[in-house]
């Protein structure tokens, strides 16, 4: 799912830290699974994992998986947006692609707007088999 992110120069050391180990994953990072692969970089509390997460996060460079409380960098190089992004989480493998549909987005936002329900952020989540796992079953 990981791409290489241009990271914006003006990340702190421990935002470009973080940044670069959840690019470097093959999946999903809890904040403790961070700390533990930057621990020799000189990261040794939670809370700067956590403030590290929060502003990538808040940049779009990163992306909370709400179900897995976990961390994935975005795919999407050029995304950096708020609106919908949705995940297919494969529940074998732990795989997990990143898409955004537009079709949606305007679908939930139109429903948003008769509700008179004002959107932050919406974040879809799908559980399932990947391709490759679905074969094997």
């Amino acid at each position: 799912m990981a791409h290489s992110h241009a990271a914006p120069g003006d990340l702190t050391r421990n935002q470009g830290l973080v940044l670069g180990t959840l690019t470097g994953s093959s999946g999903p990072l809890s904040a403790y699974d961070i700390l533990d692969k930057l621990r020799a970089d000189g990261l040794r509390a939670p809370l700067q994992v956590y403030r590290a997460l929060d502003k990538l996060v808040e940049r779009g460079l990163a992306h909370r998986l709400e179900s897995l409380n976990a961390f994935v960098a975005c795919a999407d190089e050029h995304c950096h947006r708020k609106g919908l992004i949705a995940f297919a989480i494969c529940s074998d493998c732990g795989r997990v692609n990143e898409f955004a549909d537009a079709v949606i987005e305007e679908r939930l936002g139109n429903w948003a707007g008769d509700q008179g329900f004002k959107v932050e952020r919406t974040t879809m989540e799908i559980r399932g088999k990947c391709a490759q796992c679905a074969v094997v079953a």
